[in-house]
């Protein structure tokens, strides 16, 4: 009929043991420094900085308006494009007019001949002939390369009389599945 002590603690020796693992779980939560991971840059990110770049480092480009963009090209080979290089120029004339560049759209024309699956290829020998067409002062180039764990982008503004480069930026992206993706119809061109 009685209960003996030891038997009546049991309980309570138990409930205390899990109150202080409780405690001891949310002191560790509390005491771990670990901040969540920033979020790496993307295309658009990098792009609109290195236009951003582009104009702080030479105030004057706005002034060889208008200016068309050509398709980012491999490093490895020039007349070899992917979706990441149409993408990538798409992008990068995008932030240069929210710069106050003067950005003439030339997908809306018939004088200039787009490959199907290329884009806008400009080579350096149709430059002049392609910026009088357009009316342009400017031409937006780049190229890229493709490492084992990064995509390598230079972007140049070219003024289309001399081909002088007035701007230029670059920027590397993590080459993920993402880039990956973007990249895998270039070996076929």
């Amino acid at each position: 009929m009685f209960m003996s002590l030891r038997s009546l603690c049991a309980p309570i020796r138990v409930m205390m043991l899990l109150l202080t693992m409780l405690v001891l779980t949310g002191c560790s939560t509390l005491g771990s420094n670990a901040q969540p991971e920033e979020p790496k840059p993307d295309l658009s990110q990098l792009a609109h900085q290195a236009a951003q770049q582009m104009v702080a480092n030479n105030p004057d480009l706005t002034r060889y308006s208008p200016m068309i963009a050509a398709t980012f090209v491999s490093i490895d080979n020039l007349s070899q494009s992917s979706t990441f290089g149409r993408i990538s120029s798409e992008i990068m004339a995008s932030a240069l007019a929210q710069q106050g560049m003067q950005v003439r759209e030339v997908k809306m024309r018939d004088s200039m001949f787009i490959e199907e699956s290329v884009g806008e290829l400009i080579l350096s020998r149709q430059v002049q002939r392609l910026s009088a067409q357009h009316n342009a002062r400017s031409i937006l180039m780049g190229t890229y390369a493709q490492g084992q764990d990064y995509l390598y982008v230079s972007a140049r503004v070219v003024r289309a009389g001399d081909a002088m480069v007035l701007g230029s930026a670059d920027f590397q992206l993590p080459l993920d599945n993402n880039m990956r993706s973007l990249l895998e119809g270039q070996g076929g061109w």
